[in-house]
């Protein structure tokens, strides 16, 4: 059916994704995650299963919400309404009331007219694709239908903002008084945990972007957009400008310069940090094939080891819960700390991105230029067959560019998973070279893999 993408389920409010399909996706969810141990624990106890459901501010996730909600208890399930939070938050209050699962409905950094539902596990964690497919497979079984006292309550969850707040704060080393940053809230999710966060830890916090009314969630504000936080930085002499995205688990930054700090720099700060302190398991940063070859080299002259994944948080996430590493991310500002969260949390980044500068003195650009960033050209070519990526006179060509680059670049081909494209992607010590080979390369995959 291939209902589900890289990180949930994902459409136009009211054209793919309608109050129909939340609703019976709800309830196929129950018939799956509402049957595991914990739920029949709580049966046998004469309770019901429990989900969390969130939602960020855009206007259709008012009745998707309400569907999701709905179609869970009508299946039995009790639900706990947490309202407008972040999707980390969602997660984290998964966990914090030991809920058999929850779902978060948000499409991140999308325009207002998309929604999304996404879905997590006992624990808050990513669901694998097996989990996936088996609640894909339930759309079209019999549903869960209880009657009189068996049907699930909805209730509001009066302090989930309370609980993640404090969460985010016991997660800090110290104080950040003395620090002044301008919050980006992309008008989303953390436009009010965000600022009220940063305050309580001691920050003096200037806020843009959090004046959410339904239909302004990411437009021209937060971590697609950067201008306007950069300028506000440099205007208000603030210390850094921090940006999240529509659902708060992204995280980019900018220093008192208006210089963009993107999620492979504010990783590296956070890798050597947590290295020097002791914290970084196996001394190991898990990013993907998309963080820039700058990064690499800084982690190596730190004594960090990199390893990489696909590209998608749900990769990094699964080489960190395999092997138990505690930092992972992507370039996009997707940073996880698993320490503290079961998936990517931008407060959390940027409280302990502020943490490193408040303990080291130092500000963002200096803490910054541990790593020199490559410069990265990335080419989309269209019209192709992108199940012939491995086609061998483009592998040859390939292998040109790559020696042509040496030890100063990299080179990456990717397929993308839905559409008839290829990503060229070329990093070199200067732009020219990296645009020139990039051409060059996606010149010859137009000729070798054309439809």
């Amino acid at each position: 059916m291939g209902l589900f993408g890289t990180d949930g389920v994902r459409g136009l409010a009211n054209g793919p994704l309608t109050a129909d399909l939340a609703l019976s996706l709800a309830q196929a969810t129950a018939v799956v995650l509402g049957q595991g141990r914990s739920a029949e624990a709580r049966r046998a106890a004469g309770k019901r299963p429990t989900a969390v459901v969130a939602r960020d501010p855009r206007i259709s996730g008012e009745f998707l919400a309400a569907a999701v909600a709905a179609g869970l208890a009508s299946s039995g399930v009790d639900v706990y309404d947490a309202g407008v939070l972040p999707t980390p938050a969602a997660a984290f209050l998964i966990a914090d009331i030991d809920a058999d699962f929850g779902v978060m409905v948000s499409a991140s950094h999308n325009p207002a007219p998309d929604n999304g539902i996404k879905i997590f596990a006992r624990g808050g964690v990513k669901l694998p694709d097996a989990v996936e497919q088996r609640i894909e497979f339930a759309l079209g079984a019999p549903k869960l239908q209880p009657t009189g006292a068996d049907v699930g309550r909805i209730r509001r969850f009066a302090d989930a903002e309370d609980r993640y707040v404090v969460h985010l704060l016991q997660s800090l080393p110290h104080r950040l008084d003395g620090l002044h940053v301008v919050l980006d809230c992309a008008h989303g999710a953390a436009s009010g945990v965000s600022p009220e966060t940063f305050r309580d830890a001691g920050a003096r916090v200037t806020v843009v972007g959090a004046d959410p009314d339904g239909l302004n969630i990411n437009d021209g504000v937060g971590s697609t957009h950067l201008e306007h936080l950069a300028a506000e930085v440099v205007r208000r002499g603030a210390d850094l400008g921090i940006a999240h995205d529509g659902d708060a688990d992204r995280c980019l930054a900018v220093d008192a310069e208006g210089r963009v700090i993107d999620g492979d720099q504010i990783m590296a700060i956070l890798a050597v940090s947590m290295k020097e302190r002791g914290v970084l398991r196996d001394d190991t940063l898990v990013a993907t094939v998309m963080s820039n070859l700058g990064l690499h080299r800084a982690m190596a002259a730190h004594g960090i080891h990199v390893v990489q994944t696909g590209v998608g948080d749900r990769y990094v996430l699964e080489a960190m819960n395999e092997h138990g590493y505690s930092l992972g991310g992507e370039q996009s500002g997707h940073v996880i700390m698993s320490s503290h969260a079961t998936t990517g949390d931008g407060v959390l980044t940027g409280l302990h991105l502020m943490a490193e500068m408040q303990r080291t003195g130092r500000s963002l650009a200096e803490l910054a230029a541990i790593m020199t960033v490559y410069p990265q050209v990335l080419v989309n070519v269209t019209g192709v067959d992108r199940t012939r990526v491995a086609d061998a006179e483009l592998a040859v060509a390939v292998a040109a560019a790559e020696r042509t680059l040496g030890d100063t670049g990299r080179v990456l081909l990717r397929a993308s998973g839905t559409e008839p494209l290829v990503r060229v992607m070329v990093e070199a010590e200067d732009e020219g070279t990296a645009r020139r080979i990039a051409e060059e390369l996606a010149t010859v995959v137009r000729e070798r893999l054309a439809l």
